[in-house]
């Protein structure tokens, strides 16, 4: 049995010594439990969570139905692997899903344990399916920490320093600018011959990149030029899906259908599952046997996936995400005319960041990002920090915070905006 009475310096003490230096946390608190926007820490003292987990707990933290259904299929079976003895729960989860994604066309899915390993494995379904072995990702990604998505991430620290060598064939691209023939032509001219292309791989709403969204018609063009040279397109939804922008992934903003999605993060509400949704004819093209893996689909996060899809389509979520997003908008742009360290909003729907700029010069502000944080955690906010220069203030507040909730965590956030402007 854990001790209860444990206090967070003893747990940090504790965590100095058995825990890698490699692996870094945020904050100190250490959790004892959640619920909705609320985290509580192990000397009872609450926090409003504006960080979800990065971007987790869309539909909040222990939300009854999603406890529900991991005790129910708990009590069931934990684990049979379902490449040995398969069972219903993941194939009515892949059946949603095929169901949800963008486009309509055929499509099949298979399961897996993190967003890493859902875009890795979507880069294999392209390279078998196109037989062609280059791809193509943007510059202020990020797609995971595994030998080829740290790859394809663009930031060097803290996720690619003294990791290298690197996978091969991977290109990079700037990202948001207009993408037009005549600038992928010149890319394809200098970097990589189209004809070796097996995929595009991009986040809608860049996330560890600093909440950056591209203009309008800017993925219809892309996928445009993809069709025309036989390259596939995928979506990478890990951080912007789930109903984080407003619609329950944010490709459908731009009208374009991938042939690949990945998904993760919010799909299982904290258990473990990710998933790779694509053109039936793609996700078939892989031999038996190429694609899978002792714990994907696991039947326990798979329960809590499919409870996470019941409550989008039963409590209005999507609703929810967009009267929060609305209003987190409201309440920044009229910062950002008073705060001069505000030099954009960034983001979509209810993902939306601060970018923080020094006066004057406009250069990012990373320091004063840090003590931000640093001021609300004080105080009882959680905030996370991104971007290619640490200073991206981003909220991923659960949808459930109540307006008592997200009053309150503003106030501390607008207070904290104040001290670290003088």
């Amino acid at each position: 049995m854990m001790n209860s009475h444990t206090t967070n310096q003893e747990l940090q003490q504790l965590r100095a010594e058995v825990i890698s230096a490699g692996v870094a946390s945020v904050t100190p608190v250490h959790v004892a439990s959640a619920r909705g926007a609320i985290v509580r820490d192990v000397e009872g003292r609450e926090y409003i969570d504006f960080g979800g987990g990065i971007g987790v707990m869309n539909i909040g933290h222990c939300h009854p139905r999603v406890v529900a259904a991991i005790k129910e299929q708990a009590e069931k079976f934990h684990h049979t692997c379902f490449m040995v003895s398969p069972y219903e729960v993941a194939i009515r989860l892949a059946e949603k899903l095929c169901r949800l994604t963008p486009g309509d066309f055929p499509k099949k899915a298979i399961f897996v344990n993190s967003g890493a390993e859902a875009v890795e494995n979507a880069v294999k379904i392209a390279r078998y399916a196109t037989k062609r072995p280059a791809v193509i990702v943007f510059e202020n990604a990020y797609h995971g920490r595994t030998l080829l998505t740290m790859t394809m991430t663009s930031k060097v620290k803290p996720y690619k320093l003294g990791f290298g060598p690197f996978a091969p064939e991977v290109y990079r691209m700037p990202f948001g600018d207009a993408v037009g023939p005549a600038k992928l032509k010149e890319f394809f001219l200098q970097h990589v011959n189209p004809e070796a292309v097996a995929c595009v791989v991009a986040e809608p709403v860049q996330g560890e990149g600093g909440f950056i969204t591209p203009p309008q018609g800017y993925f219809q063009e892309l996928v445009a030029i993809c069709r025309e040279h036989g390259i596939l397109f995928v979506a990478d939804e890990i951080q912007s899906g789930m109903g984080r922008t407003g619609t329950l992934f944010a490709i459908e903003h731009w009208g374009v259908a991938p042939d690949l999605i990945t998904v993760a993060k919010s799909l299982g509400a904290g258990m473990p599952i990710a998933a790779v949704v694509g053109r039936k004819e793609l996700m078939d093209a892989v031999h038996p046997w190429g694609l899978g893996g002792t714990y994907g689909g696991n039947p326990v996060a798979a329960a809590a996936a499919l409870a996470v899809l019941e409550v989008f389509e039963e409590e209005g979520m999507l609703a929810k995400a967009k009267a929060l997003g609305a209003k987190l908008k409201g309440r920044f742009e009229q910062w950002r005319e008073r705060f001069p360290i505000i030099g954009e909003v960034r983001g979509l729907g209810a993902m939306l960041g601060l970018a923080l700029v020094k006066g004057g010069s406009g250069a990012p502000a990373a320091e004063e990002a840090k003590k931000l944080a640093a001021f609300c955690l004080e105080r009882g906010l959680i905030i996370l920090v991104c971007g290619t220069y640490s200073n991206v203030v981003r909220v991923l507040v659960p949808f459930v915070v109540t307006d008592e909730q997200l009053e309150k965590g503003l106030a501390i956030l607008e207070q904290g905006l104040a001290a670290v402007s003088k």
